[in-house]
C-alpha cells in the first residue's frame, strides 16, 4: 500500500487496460550501444516537436541516456514482438545487440530495421520524479517506416493480427 492507500499490484494492473504502442529507445555512450522497450513515450509539442519518455531508474540506459544528451526511438510494428521482449529483459546491453542488425541515426544512434517509425531527439531536460526519470527530447531527425500495424501492449499482452487492417487486443481475464 502506498500513502494514499492505494495498492501497486492494482494500479498495474488497472493501468493494463490502458493499451500502449511499443518502442525500443536507444542511445550510445562513448562506444556502446544501449537500449531498452518503453511504452511511456508521447508527444508533448509539436513546436518544437518535442517527445516525453520515461526511464525507470533501474535501467542501465537511463544514465547512459542522460549522459549522452541524445536518443533513438523505433516505434515497432507488429511483428517485432521478439525485439520488444529481447530489449525488455534485465540483461546488459552489449547481450540485448549482440548479432542484431541495426541502421544508424544521424548521429549513430541504432535503429530497428522495420520498425514503423524512427526519430532521434536531443534531450532538453530530464526530472527526476520519484522512481524514474522524466526525459524531454525535442526531435532533430525523423523518418516513418513500413506503412504497417503498429505493436501494441494491452492487458500485459501484445495484440495479435487479426486479418487486413484489424488487430486483435487480449480478452479481459474471466472474472
Amino acid at each position: 500500500m502506498t500513502e494514499a492507500g492505494i495498492d501497486p499490484a492494482g494500479f498495474r494492473r488497472l493501468m493494463a487496460r490502458w493499451p500502449t504502442g511499443v518502442a525500443i529507445v536507444t542511445t550510445r555512450d562513448g562506444p556502446h550501444d544501449h537500449g531498452l522497450t518503453v511504452n511511456s513515450l508521447l508527444s508533448v509539442s509539436l513546436h518544437p516537436p518535442t517527445l516525453l519518455l520515461s526511464l525507470g531508474v533501474e535501467a542501465d540506459s537511463t544514465p547512459a541516456v542522460e549522459r549522452s544528451g541524445r536518443f533513438a526511438a523505433s516505434f515497432l510494428a507488429l511483428g517485432q514482438r521478439s525485439l520488444s521482449e529481447r530489449f525488455a529483459r534485465t540483461v546488459p546491453s552489449a547481450e540485448k545487440f549482440r548479432d542484431l542488425p541495426v541502421d544508424r541515426s544521424p548521429s549513430g544512434l541504432a535503429l530497428v530495421p522495420g520498425a514503423v517509425a524512427r526519430l532521434e531527439c536531443r534531450v532538453r531536460s530530464v526530472v527526476p520524479v520519484l522512481d524514474h526519470r522524466l526525459v524531454l527530447g525535442e526531435v532533430v531527425w525523423l523518418e516513418p517506416g513500413p506503412d504497417a500495424s503498429p505493436l501494441l501492449f494491452h492487458r500485459s499482452s501484445y495484440a495479435e493480427d487479426d486479418g487486413p487492417q484489424r488487430l486483435r487486443l487480449p480478452a479481459p481475464p474471466p472474472p
